[in-house]
């Protein structure tokens, strides 16, 4: 996988035409980038995400997936299914899916696992909340969400995981980590990758940020160490604006 990673996730706000819209305009301006670029569909797109982006440099994936392999769980589209489709990513633990729907970090670890059996990405979404930083606690919440989304897991089974950190407080509200947050959020990550692997697996795992990232602010966060990219929510329901942040980040576009 490429070292710099942007990925955009849509949430449940767009139908399969709408999907066939944006991708008529996003793919084209960004054809000539040369990072990993991902998007992240209700699963009701998935199939036009497959049949648009053929042969192009863009890849899809869900924004969830079930931790249980078949059955009787009506409902639920499991790893098998999505790799069955050519889906190459999934979000697991977005901190929506953890508050509304009430996910722990043992069914997200399950639900990694199940990807792992079909060679299917997890992008594992971590994260604190505003009363959690403000106590002092982000090292420790980043921590234990790592420890047990991540229990059982082998070394080279980290190549089909990102971590992408989410501060809750700074999803959907406008409000954006600084720079220096960041940093130091990534940094206890690799840290504690480092503890629970190595330096090796710490230094090789792609950590994004996610956050109120657009256009007009993405460039304040390009010289924050150690970070591979971002995971994009908001911005990436309109292509002229999420090709514009990628082309900013990339350094290709021409605004001024």
């Amino acid at each position: 996988m490429q070292n710099k990673v942007i990925i955009g996730n849509q949430k449940m706000n767009v139908t399969a035409g709408q999907t066939r819209k944006f991708l008529n305009v996003f793919v084209p301006a960004v054809e000539h980038i040369n990072y990993q670029i991902g998007i992240c569909v209700p699963y009701t797109s998935l199939a036009v995400c497959k049949r648009a982006l053929k042969d192009t440099n863009v890849i899809f994936g869900a924004q969830n997936v079930s931790e249980f392999e078949r059955g009787a769980y009506t409902g639920e589209v499991s790893s098998e299914m999505l790799a069955d489709i050519g889906c190459k990513m999934t979000l697991v633990g977005h901190s929506e899916r953890r508050k509304y729907f009430s996910e722990q970090n043992s069914q997200i670890n399950n639900k990694i696992k199940q990807n792992l059996r079909y060679n299917i990405v997890s992008v594992l979404c971590i994260g604190e909340s505003k009363r959690e930083r403000t106590a002092g606690q982000t090292q420790n919440i980043l921590c234990k969400q790592l420890d047990e989304c991540l229990s059982g897991l082998y070394e080279n089974e980290l190549d089909n995981i990102i971590i992408a950190y989410e501060p809750i407080w700074a999803i959907g509200t406008g409000q954006t980590a600084t720079a220096k947050q960041i940093e130091e959020a990534v940094d206890y990550i690799r840290k504690e990758i480092s503890r629970l692997y190595n330096d090796k697996a710490s230094k090789n795992i792609i950590v994004l940020y996610g956050g109120s990232v657009k256009p007009d602010n993405v460039k304040s966060f390009m010289g924050i160490k150690n970070l591979n990219g971002f995971l994009v929510g908001g911005v990436s329901l309109d292509a002229k604006a999420f090709s514009e942040l990628i082309q900013v980040y990339a350094g290709k576009s021409n605004k001024k």
